[in-house]
């Protein structure tokens, strides 16, 4: 039979074991995001295939249309025009965001939603505007549709895709950034290629690569780098809604809209009158009063991070001084 000191070690052992489980227990495990041994972690969320399938099929359909809303648009409007439409997919990202992704409306927000809205409403009562493509009204007006449509669903796009990585994926790895951006294109591209063959122009591809006016060469050339382009401005948008937020990724993607009207008129002789000057300040303005609510958040979230730094540092602090 023990004796109550024989009995004394083992019970301090078994506290000791005790508390370090709890420890372990109250410890927070952080995981790092690009580290290679979470890239097939078996641990991180992995949704089912039909939850895979349907979220990439939607976001590749969506993206199809999307491009094709922009091309109708961009075939029957100039190029100022259909850019300061284009404005607008920062208003539409911004309500998406606060209906799918918790976006908070500041008053620096609701203003830039304003004037980015007036100044692409503006465009559609332009009284010459048929006379600056060569267009009639009514294609002028179905050009200002598809334009507003595909910027509607541009927004919409950035939106969901940010709703996925926070809601379905719900993996901080770089191999889901690339499985995201693979899928949606591949599902994007073959979309693309049934409407083409279902609507029979692929008939007219020849002819218009022969009537090219800068030649066969330049004719390939303009597709591959077109494409190329489009590609790695996706890469950096999806990447920026995966590390930011999608309104983040789509106010970066924006910047250069204000600008184009300007580099219209000079490279392709764009017609720059009173209404599209209007409309780019406008442009401008709420580009510019979004700017100021993300550094304003910029520095409060900056702020808070400092005040809990500091209190905890507090322990350590009363430790030193015992």
């Amino acid at each position: 039979m023990r004796t109550a000191q024989d009995m004394q070690p083992h019970i301090v052992v078994k506290e000791a074991e005790e508390d370090n489980a709890l420890e372990f227990k109250k410890t927070p495990h952080q995981v790092t995001t690009l580290s290679p041994e979470i890239l097939h972690d078996g641990n991180v969320h992995q949704p089912s295939a039909s939850v895979l399938t349907a979220m990439n099929l939607s976001l590749g359909v969506l993206l199809a249309a999307d491009s094709l809303l922009y091309s109708m648009g961009l075939l029957y409007l100039p190029v100022s025009t259909f850019s300061l439409i284009c404005a607008s997919q920062l208003a539409f990202n911004a309500f998406f965001s606060f209906c799918l992704n918790s976006q908070k409306f500041t008053p620096f927000i609701v203003n830039s939603l304003v004037l980015l809205t007036i100044s692409s409403t503006l465009l559609v009562f332009h009284p010459n505007s048929a006379n600056l493509t060569g267009v009639s009204k009514e294609r002028y007006t179905i050009g200002v549709i598809c334009t507003v449509g595909a910027s509607a669903g541009y927004g919409l796009m950035f939106s969901l895709t940010q709703f996925s990585f926070e809601k379905v994926l719900k993996a901080k790895t770089f191999v889901t950034v690339l499985e995201m951006i693979i899928y949606e294109s591949l599902i994007a591209t073959c979309a693309t290629l049934v409407g083409l063959f279902v609507t029979g122009e692929w008939k007219g591809l020849k002819s218009e690569m022969e009537e090219f006016a800068l030649g066969r060469l330049s004719y390939f050339l303009t597709l591959i780098c077109t494409a190329t382009a489009w590609q790695t401005f996706n890469i950096g948008a999806i990447g920026l809604i995966f590390e930011v937020s999608s309104l983040f990724s789509n106010v970066i993607s924006a910047s250069g809209l204000p600008f184009i009207p300007v580099l219209a008129v000079i490279f392709f002789n764009d017609n720059m009158d009173g209404i599209k000057v209007i409309a780019t300040v406008l442009a401008l303005w709420g580009f510019a009063s979004y700017l100021y609510q993300h550094y304003l958040d910029h520095s409060e979230s900056k702020s808070e991070t400092k005040h809990v730094e500091e209190i905890s540092r507090i322990p350590l602090l009363k430790e030193v001084n015992c």
